[in-house]
């Protein structure tokens, strides 16, 4: 009887970069809001404290506020260049510092409900597939409405979880509408969380790299990664992160933590 090989698995040295920006545009200062008593900054560095496998954590920023704002609750923030034009070029910057990483997880400043566990995934995504580049998480869509929001980026992937687009508009595209798809399963909508691990190289890499095509019109960073012939890794999950956006955002946020 013939047996599989067992697949190669990876022990990677792993770090968490979290890119903070003081500014957004529709909602002021967001990261520093604290109704519940804490900044929605440290909320989410709380939630990635709660991850197994990375073996640290930095606050990439370039604003003093958000700096001391990190001092303050006990975390490492690394004043990164004002001249970053994206949380990519700022986690990159940060990692350039840290020469013993093999992987770097960008986790957005704007999830605190990220979970420990997803952040763990997309490490292990990268641990199993050592061809793979980057990894990342997606959740299934259960609504239309959801499904048609230009916010709301959708992923298709192959059956090897690897990406084939990423898009703010809906795909896969339906020609024959039906309901009964948005509850189908396995299912057929799928939203992309804005979680990445990268292998340290290719993050180097990636943020020295001009934005591409596809991105430019999308305005999508993942789709550089794709137009240069790299893997992107797709892991499920049924736990999905909602990031704030706008005021609305933030004050259910609070109202879900006031619940909780």
């Amino acid at each position: 009887m013939s047996r599989t090989a067992p697949r190669l698995r990876l022990c990677c040295r792993s770090y968490i970069v979290i890119p903070a920006r003081l500014e957004s545009t529709r909602l002021a200062r967001k990261l520093l809001l604290r109704e519940t008593g804490r900044s929605v900054l440290e909320h989410t560095y709380e939630a990635a404290r709660s991850a197994r496998k990375p073996l640290g954590i930095r606050v990439a920023t370039d604003h003093a506020d958000i700096a001391a704002e990190v001092e303050r609750f006990g975390g490492v923030a690394v004043m990164t260049s004002s001249t970053c034009q994206s949380g990519t070029d700022r986690v990159a910057e940060a990692a350039r510092a840290l020469r013993g990483a093999d992987v770097i997880v960008n986790v957005q400043a704007d999830e605190p409900e990220i979970t420990g566990e997803a952040i763990d995934q997309v490490v292990d995504l990268l641990e199993e597939n050592p061809s793979a580049a980057m990894a990342t998480i997606a959740t299934p869509i259960h609504s239309r409405e959801q499904l048609d929001n230009p916010n709301c980026v959708k992923v298709v992937f192959d059956e090897e979880g690897k990406a084939l687009y990423f898009s703010r508009s809906p795909i896969p595209h339906v020609r024959e509408w039906n309901d009964e798809l948005l509850d189908a399963d396995p299912p057929v909508f799928y939203q992309h969380m804005g979680l990445y691990a990268y292998r340290r190289g290719f993050l180097l890499k990636l943020a020295a790299m001009p934005r591409s095509p596809l991105e430019k019109l999308e305005n999508l960073e993942q789709l550089r990664v794709l137009e240069m012939g790299e893997t992107i890794l797709v892991g499920r999950t049924d736990q999905p992160s909602c990031g704030i956006d706008t005021a609305d955002d933030y004050w259910a946020f609070v109202e879900r933590r006031k619940a909780g």
